[in-house]
This record gives C-alpha cells, sequence and structure tokens, in this order.
C-alpha cells in the first residue's frame, strides 16, 4: 500500500526549485515553441511529495540519469497518466478532476489545454490565498520559472483542469 501523498514536501521542494531548477534533474528547453520543463518539474515535485517512480508496461512514469519516460516530461501524458489511475484504481499516484478550485489544496496540479484539446502545460498549487471567501490558487512552474503566480494564465488557452492528487 502507498504512503499518503505528503503536500507540504510537494510544496516544499516546488518553492525551492521553482526559480532554480534542482541541478539533479536535466531541465528540457522550451524550444521554437515546443517542449518545456513544466511537466518535469510538476514530476519532481509529486515524488518529493511521495509519489513512487511507476515502471508498469502500459503508462510508465519514471526519470533515471537524465532520462524520462513520456508521462512523466509530457504534461498531455501526465495528465492522462494521473486520471486513468483514479479510474482503474491502480496502486499509484491519482487526479481526481474536479471542477470547483474551492476543492483544491497545495500540491494539486493545474493542467492547461488549448483550443485543439491538448494539455500543453502543467503547474503546481504551492498555496492559496482567499479572497472574499474564495480559494485564488497561486502556481509555481517551470518554462518560464515562476513562483506563486496566479493561476489564470495571460497566454491563449481554453480551460483549465484542476487534479487533486492522491495516493
Amino acid at each position: 500500500m502507498l504512503n499518503k501523498y505528503n503536500r507540504r514536501s510537494a510544496v516544499n521542494y516546488a518553492v525551492k526549485y521553482a526559480v532554480d531548477p534542482n541541478e539533479n534533474y536535466k531541465y528540457f528547453k522550451f524550444i521554437n515553441g515546443n517542449g518545456g520543463d513544466c511537466t518535469n518539474f510538476v514530476s519532481q515535485c509529486l515524488k518529493a511529495g511521495g509519489a513512487p517512480m511507476d515502471k508498469n508496461n502500459i503508462r510508465p512514469w519514471w526519470y533515471q540519469s537524465g532520462k524520462a519516460s513520456i508521462c512523466w516530461g509530457v504534461a498531455h501524458s501526465l495528465y492522462w497518466y494521473l486520471k486513468m489511475n483514479q479510474s482503474t484504481k491502480r496502486n499509484a499516484i491519482k487526479g481526481q478532476e474536479v471542477q470547483d478550485v474551492n476543492e483544491l489544496e497545495i500540491g494539486d496540479v493545474i493542467f492547461y489545454e488549448n483550443y485543439r484539446n491538448i494539455i500543453f502545460h502543467a503547474a503546481i498549487i504551492t498555496s492559496l490565498i482567499d479572497i472574499e471567501g474564495n480559494k485564488e490558487p497561486r502556481i509555481s512552474q517551470h518554462s518560464n520559472n515562476q513562483l506563486n503566480e496566479t493561476y489564470k494564465k495571460n497566454y491563449d488557452y481554453k480551460k483549465e483542469h484542476f487534479l487533486k492528487i492522491i495516493l
């Protein structure tokens, strides 16, 4: 059985490495409008929160010696990895999609979907502020390394997906 997800540990890691990436991991550069390190960073945070690497043959989630599985490093793949684990009740880290930002906690993840229905960006919630009784998530991310920024992005996208992280 897996341990409980340690949200504080995930957030402490995110705060420490949001602006200055951890040199023990390869940094995936944003090149010609493609790629980036956002999902690699979120995966590092999830691992710091207690998520075990998963080397299953169907949907692996792992990082080793500068190499990563697709689910570790690609936003669309991590989104589906977390959601599928929830729906199949796998003994791995899971993400339960919620619609209301007030259900979110630190350590949860926000994914961003473009107008081609592709999840193209991921960020971790590192703080929550109260605005007139509602939670306002603040995220930390890579590929524009930022710490505790608003989750409402200034670039063009269709919607956010809020995933509660569960172990």
